[in-house]
């Protein structure tokens, strides 16, 4: 029996996930968190083969959680499920060290073949993003991506609408340094303000949609 940890602010889309995969007699979810904090109390206590894990959480960003997550029980994998369907956040997350990345827009039946790729070593990505990834072959031309990646934490973070205090406590850095990060990436986007960035952002749905 595979152990699973599901984390995800939302109540119902937790359940959602949960029936879908406890339909799959060699799999049980034995945890079910809203936030990093009981993810990682989670991961510790069960020490599961897989964590399920969306991205926008109350207490931040997900992408953080995801090193945290590994750091305390290694032989765990992480597949990401999102709302966020393109770059920089699949990349970012599969850099962290994340086994997959399904997103919230395929069929249900993707979950549960990705879950299952990753407990059998491989990377998966879910239809959409492998199709987007054949159809835009320039992407290494973007400006988005010459960031590092700490920068584009920080661009995703003030694109988001959160300020420069709220971004240090999100990655746990220093004022300053989110300054100076912000300095060098609007450098490189050629952005003037954060409104610059939002539209950025959008114009690449590198956010979330408003239901």
């Amino acid at each position: 029996m595979h152990s699973i940890v599901l984390v995800d602010d939302h109540a119902i889309v937790r359940e959602g996930f949960k029936r879908l995969i406890e339909l799959e007699p060699d799999l049980e979810v034995v945890a079910e968190c809203r936030n990093g904090d009981d993810a990682v109390e989670a991961v510790s206590h069960w020490r599961p083969d897989l964590v399920a894990l969306d991205l926008s959480l109350p207490d931040g960003s997900g992408l953080p959680l995801i090193e945290h997550l590994l750091s305390v029980h290694a032989a765990t994998r992480v597949v990401v499920l999102s709302m966020h369907d393109g770059d920089p956040y699949v990349s970012e997350a599969l850099r962290r060290g994340a086994s997959g990345f399904v997103t919230k827009g395929v069929a249900p039946e993707e979950l549960v073949a990705g879950l299952r790729a990753v407990m059998q070593g491989e990377c998966f990505l879910s239809s959409d993003l492998r199709q987007r990834r054949t159809e835009r072959p320039n992407d290494a031309l973007d400006p988005v991506n010459r960031l590092t990646a700490r920068e584009r934490e920080v661009f995703l973070l003030l694109a988001g609408g959160r300020t420069p205090k709220q971004v240090a406590a999100d990655l746990g850095i220093g004022q300053k340094t989110v300054y100076i990060h912000r300095a060098s990436l609007m450098g490189k986007l050629g952005a003037g303000s954060e409104l610059d960035l939002y539209r950025m952002a959008t114009e690449r749905g590198l956010l979330p949609t408003t239901v």
